[in-house]
């Protein structure tokens, strides 16, 4: 059964249109990132599923409760990671930990999460004097106390630096070994790429895009960059013909197809029978940051989303 289903969500402020239409699903024990430009409708739609804002119109299902009159028995399972939260500065991260356990029924062990989070050598430190990449850590920390069946996760690694994010990235990919739905906002590309089973893409209050990351390539249409480099005395007409046309800059020569497998099957036959050695020899695929530009278009970012 699905944990979320969302069918032709609407929420409008007078005029303005914030989520215009969505429908999707996520799995449970799935990781589903949403996705798009600040005030595409992302922001909106999450704090409708928390039931923490009430929609226009349109059905929303959250672990079998509407989010709207789900109540305690709905927030008892569900787990939230602000972008950003506050906390009394003169708290530890054990107490803070402990205080938020006391609310929930099924609960974590105090110690194990900290751990789990890696505060563990800063458990009993003042939260004043956490950097904000150990703060975020915290945030972690209370979102999962509760032992929560769907953790939303906004944001999550902002402010990280690469070997925080790596580790935040492990501690979700655990989070999906034990089963845990996950829903997932990023302006990161490749987290959502290396975390999440499926992604959507929202722009202006709308879906344009579902699917596992690679669905997403390939309908994309996105080309592959096929880069190589030939021996002095090699000129381009020397070279088969590959769709696209071959570009030389310096030493590197490359070319864009949408046939990444054939062009190359052209090259280094054509190779092969001249005994040429290709160096650097290298495809790249299109990457989900590709795809999503493409997908986003000319929509820029438009600052806050609307939470009046």
């Amino acid at each position: 059964m699905p944990a979320v289903v969302v069918e032709d969500l609407h929420k409008r402020y007078g005029e303005v249109r914030a989520v215009d239409g969505l429908s999707f699903t996520i799995d449970e024990g799935e990781v589903f990132a949403l996705l798009g430009p600040n005030g595409a409708g992302k922001t909106t739609t999450v704090e409708i599923l928390e039931g923490h804002r009430p929609r226009t119109s349109g059905d929303v299902s959250v672990l079998g409760h509407d989010p709207a009159t789900g109540g305690r028995d709905l927030r008892e399972r569900i787990g939230i990671v602000l972008q950003e939260a506050g906390f009394d500065e003169d708290f530890t991260p054990r107490e803070l930990v402990s205080l938020h356990r006391r609310m929930y029924p099924r609960r974590l062990g105090v110690d194990d999460v900290i751990e789990l989070v890696g505060l563990t050598d800063k458990r009993d430190a003042k939260v004043k004097t956490l950097s904000g990449g150990q703060r975020r850590r915290l945030d972690l920390a209370l979102g999962l106390v509760g032992d929560p069946d769907l953790l939303f996760l906004d944001e999550p690694t902002t402010g990280f630096d690469p070997s925080a994010r790596r580790k935040a990235w492990e501690l979700v990919e655990n989070l999906r070994a034990l089963g845990k739905t996950v829903l997932l906002t990023t302006h990161y590309m490749d987290e959502a790429e290396h975390l999440a089973h499926r992604v959507a893409v929202v722009v202006q209050g709308r879906l344009v895009a579902t699917g596992t990351p690679d669905q997403l390539r390939a309908a994309g249409g996105a080309a592959s960059r096929l880069s190589f480099r030939v021996p002095d005395g090699v000129a381009v007409s020397d070279l088969p013909r590959l769709d696209g046309g071959i570009v030389q800059e310096g030493a590197e020569w490359w070319l864009e197809t949408t046939e990444p497998t054939a062009a190359l099957h052209r090259l280094t036959s054509w190779a092969v029978g001249r005994g040429v050695e290709l160096g650097s020899l290298s495809v790249a695929h299109p990457s989900l940051e590709d795809v999503y530009l493409d997908l986003v278009g000319g929509v820029a970012d438009v600052g806050e989303e609307v939470t009046g």
